[in-house]
């Protein structure tokens, strides 16, 4: 199955990095891409359970869904997720 999620806080090449590298790594989650332009992320899961996990995990990284709130702690993790993933 795919799915897209448009997310908050995606800014540069260090977020993408990010996204795409921990998104990735997670158990069936494949063909991860980021639109920085749109803010997008698309991927392909197994069930209805990993795209719940991979929203969570955008939202613990900084990123979360247009849908939620961007609270402060998640514009901080932001920085700090894409600090690392300018290395």
């Amino acid at each position: 199955m795919n799915m897209t999620i448009t997310v908050q806080n995606l800014k540069c090449g260090g977020c993408v990095n990010t996204i795409t590298t921990k998104i990735s790594e997670m158990e069936n989650i494949r063909e991860v891409q980021v639109d920085k332009e749109t803010s997008a992320i698309s991927f392909e899961y197994t069930g209805p359970e990993d795209a719940i996990k991979v929203k969570e995990k955008l939202r613990k990284l900084g990123y979360p869904a247009v849908d939620e709130k961007n609270s402060l702690v998640s514009k901080a993790n932001s920085m700090i997720s894409c600090a690392t993933g300018k290395f």
